[in-house]
């Protein structure tokens, strides 16, 4: 069996190292930090006179296909041996940024066949290869050897104009973890808000999502005259408002989330005298949300929550099809990177931009905690330490701003951005300036070109308590 295994320094005929050595900016509490970034970088720099062109479509079960290329360095380059690797981590990476059950590479041959394997026999590999065919979108994952590039299906990016309808009477909501929110909007102004604690992922029963649901919407309606429209954002990934991977619904049996939970906004459209209902995936509205607020577009919006919450809004001020789960792409390439619990992989988003980050990042700054603590608690006491000026805890937020400005670059690689949005609780507080202040300090030092371009933005305090509900109830388009 083939297993692709991360290389944590990697010597070329020119004298630089890949990897962590290359580093400027070391992340204090964690120097091992080998950014994916830099190996493509330097991949660029190897393949600048002669590489192996391969270029990847990602398809997806709507048609739509997302086309990139690359170059991989020849076999007989010192960088050469890992470019099994190379287009592994590669895919994966495309496969959680875009989303798609069909991969057809242009690239040769035994490369491709290794990848195949690994997606037949990995256990990582058939991790995602289960989530993206059977679970998300309903077909047999592919890994398919194109010949030529003529073999490859044509770019088509569905990009759907959601959002920025603000007319009439409105109901937007958001169905997070811990929490739900909704809110009745009335021509773009929030007459009534509610915020309601809750753990949907222990409830095994599709009734109680779905009586949960309503009496959330009936408590909205029930300060509007009437109810125009309905829009929602909500943790996990959702087509053609079909729930098709949520961890809101992860204690339902199986048998019963296919026949109850599934179709259970369709079923909520129904009974609200099938209006106009749009539900899409958290991050895709924080996005949103911030577009709208900044008045402009090529938004890629960052949560720093209990995970990695991904949303992009493109330059023409669309929400593609794309999936944008970055908490399970990888950033690190290293052999001993934290693995994420979930899927068993190594250095994905999830472990350097959330809570489990502020957690894993508690030994070596040197604070203890008691073990009983939940992440969010242990979060709400570092950001005390924070408020009294404590080094250890600054150093915590320094680590994962230089992780930040590594992966931000990283991120641009695969969007068209000029805007960082970036929220979420572990960004509260002064902790959430330092993260931003070395984020920065990466990007003028490695990639200033990159970084004279982009802006860093954080909402402000209408944009935390409405932005969200505004964005996802303007959602939804009323038909004249």
């Amino acid at each position: 069996m083939y297993i692709f295994t991360g290389k944590k320094e990697i010597s070329c005929d020119n004298g630089c190292v890949v990897g962590a050595e290359k580093m400027k900016k070391k992340p204090v509490l964690d120097v091992g930090f080998d950014p994916a970034i830099l190996h493509f970088k330097a991949i660029e720099k190897a393949t600048l006179e002669k590489g192996i062109p391969i270029e990847i479509a990602v398809e997806q079960a709507d048609g739509s296909v997302y086309r990139f290329s690359r170059k991989l360095p020849l076999n007989e380059h010192p960088l050469g041996k890992n470019n099994s690797f190379y287009l592994e981590r590669l895919v994966k990476f495309l496969l959680w940024s875009c989303g798609g059950y069909r991969i057809h590479v242009f690239a040769p041959k035994e490369l491709v066949d290794k990848l195949k394997q690994h997606y037949l026999e990995d256990e990582t590999g058939r991790f995602d290869a289960r989530l993206m065919g059977k679970l998300i979108y309903e077909k047999p994952f592919e890994i398919i050897w194109a010949d030529s590039l003529e073999s490859l299906p044509q770019r088509h990016e569905a990009a759907q104009s959601l959002g920025r309808h603000l007319e009439g009477c409105r109901i937007g909501f958001d169905l997070g973890a811990s929490d739900r929110k909704v809110a009745a909007v009335r021509d773009g102004e929030v007459i009534y808000s509610e915020e309601v604690p809750w753990m949907p992922a222990l409830q095994e029963d599709p009734k109680w999502h779905f009586e949960e649901l309503m009496t959330m919407l009936k408590s909205a309606a029930s300060h509007l005259p009437r109810v125009d429209a309905i829009g929602g954002s909500a943790a996990g990934v959702y087509v053609n408002n079909r729930v098709q991977v949520a961890s809101l619904f992860r204690s339902v049996p199986a048998n019963l989330f296919k026949s109850e939970v599934k179709g259970i906004f369709l079923k909520l459209q129904k009974e609200w005298g099938s209006i106009p209902f749009e539900v899409v995936n958290d991050g895709e509205v924080t996005a949103l949300a911030g577009a709208m607020s900044l008045n402009d577009n090529a938004v890629l919006g960052i949560a720093l929550g209990s995970s990695e919450a991904v949303g992009y809004v493109t330059p023409e001020g669309r929400i593609t099809s794309r999936l944008n789960e970055l908490a399970f792409a990888p950033v690190d390439y290293r052999e001993d990177a934290p693995i994420d619990e979930w899927s068993g992989d190594y250095g994905c988003g999830v472990q350097y931009f959330s809570q489990q980050a502020v957690g894993r990042l508690l030994k070596p700054a040197g604070i203890d905690l008691p073990i009983q603590m939940t992440l969010p608690e242990k979060l709400k006491e570092v950001q005390k330490l924070m408020d009294n000026g404590s080094e250890k805890a600054r150093a915590i937020f320094s680590t994962i701003g230089t992780y930040l400005g590594y992966a931000v670059a990283w991120y641009a690689e695969f969007y068209e951005v000029k805007n960082i949005l970036t929220l979420g609780r572990v960004t509260t507080g002064e902790g959430g300036s330092i993260i931003l202040e070395k984020a920065r300090e990466v990007l003028d030092c490695e990639f200033p070109d990159l970084s004279a371009r982009l802006q860093f933005h954080t909402p402000n305090e209408r944009d935390k308590r409405h932005g969200q509900a505004i964005a996802a109830a303007s959602l939804p388009a009323i038909k004249k």
